[in-house]
């Protein structure tokens, strides 16, 4: 399909353009500000496309720059669908429509322009209704309360919650998602995608819960989907500017080792390490905690004793050929690089170490006697 999107330079745009970018099929038309410019120029850019996503709007200024903006838009907007192929015109509506403020009245109007406007052109009209939409790329004091508090705490501010409400919230990818399945329904109606109920004070409780990862590095609680749309929200708030993010180098004569990410919410921890030839590294077990080995670079022999019955197990391993090796609990286990150049490995633990109960003890996987050393 051939599909045009208003707005395509505002926040909701680039998140469409964004998601359609990821479905070769489609060729986008992207229309902005000077698509606008006069009747001739907007009719040539619609004239031989599929479909219209209609997203431009105006949301900030005095009452008359908002409602006469929008309303003009959507004026221009159904004079171009005239003599056009448009077989379907999707409008990005908001839940604000119909109410008694400038914002809401324009959105109304152009709801019904833009349905005469398609029943007269022979084309499809879906209306979809947004709630209140964020995502990375959002102003703030503009967009969305959200992109506020996100700059903010990113800046190490500490933002308040002046007058507290239940909302819904629909990240601006779920937001795209819709628009483009309407676009190519092909078929009219109207849509109300819902996100997540919650509140705009639940919502700084969430970010101010994610404040210290530009220092630490730590990914939060990511155990939802809604969670990890507020993450990647701040997470476009830190970036560049709070990146990259330090990481401490561990060196003895073994070799070298890096923390890469800590999750707290599923307690995991990644790292990795480089390895001296002849040097050995492990030599513990854990009675409950998992472990896994993936050697990227180097020859390693990584080996493992069952506790008590002393059963054996080595695995030679090669970065030329990376696999998985995991240590099961309860037995002890060892990796020692037998190359001659250092060994490169990623190691990954579903336990974060706390020090007053590591889980880790030390065990000779090289001696015959089965006491731990």
């Amino acid at each position: 399909m051939r599909i045009a999107v208003t707005g395509s330079d505002g926040f909701l745009g680039w998140h469409l353009r964004a998601a359609l970018l990821a479905d070769d099929r489609h060729a986008v038309v992207p229309i902005g500000r000077p698509g606008f410019a006069d009747e001739a120029t907007l009719a040539g850019l619609v004239r031989d496309c599929d479909a219209v996503v209609h997203l431009a709007g105006v949301n900030r200024g005095s009452e008359t720059e908002v409602e006469d903006g929008n309303r003009l838009l959507a004026d221009a907007l159904a004079v171009a669908l005239e003599g056009s192929q448009v077989r379907q015109v999707v409008h990005g509506n908001s839940i604000h429509a119909g109410t008694d403020s400038a914002f809401g009245r324009s959105k109304a109007y152009a709801q019904e322009r833009l349905a005469g406007a398609c029943a007269r052109a022979g084309a499809a009209y879906t209306d979809v209704v947004l709630p209140n939409i964020f995502g990375q790329g959002g102003r703030p004091h503009y967009n969305s309360f959200v992109a506020t508090f996100c700059a903010e705490l990113a800046a190490g501010r500490a933002p308040v919650v002046h007058q507290d409400r239940e909302l819904d919230l629909l990240h601006a990818q779920d937001a795209a998602d819709v628009l483009v399945g309407a676009a190519q329904a092909i078929g009219g109606g109207e849509l109300r995608p819902t996100g997540r109920t919650t509140s705009v004070g639940a919502v700084l409780e969430l970010l101010t819960g994610m404040v210290d990862y530009p220092e630490t590095g730590d990914f939060p609680d990511l155990s939802d989907p809604f969670r990890v749309a507020l993450f990647t929200t701040f997470q476009a708030a830190c970036f560049p500017r709070r990146f990259p993010i330090v990481r401490t180098v561990h060196s003895d004569e073994r070799g070298t080792l890096v923390e890469a990410s800590r999750a707290r919410s599923t307690d995991t921890l990644t790292f990795l390490s480089t390895t001296v030839p002849g040097a050995v590294r492990g030599q513990h077990y854990h009675r409950r905690k998992l472990e896994r080995f993936v050697v990227l670079d180097g020859e390693v022999e990584i080996r493992l004793r069952r506790l008590i019955t002393g059963e054996e197990v080595a695995f030679p391993v090669s970065g030329d050929a990376p696999v998985a090796v995991d240590m099961p609990p309860l037995w002890a286990h060892s990796l020692r690089n037998v190359g001659d150049r250092p060994a490169t490995t990623v190691f990954w633990t579903n336990e974060l170490l706390d020090p007053s109960s590591p889980d880790t003890y030390r065990f000779d996987v090289y001696t015959r006697t089965g006491v731990g050393s």
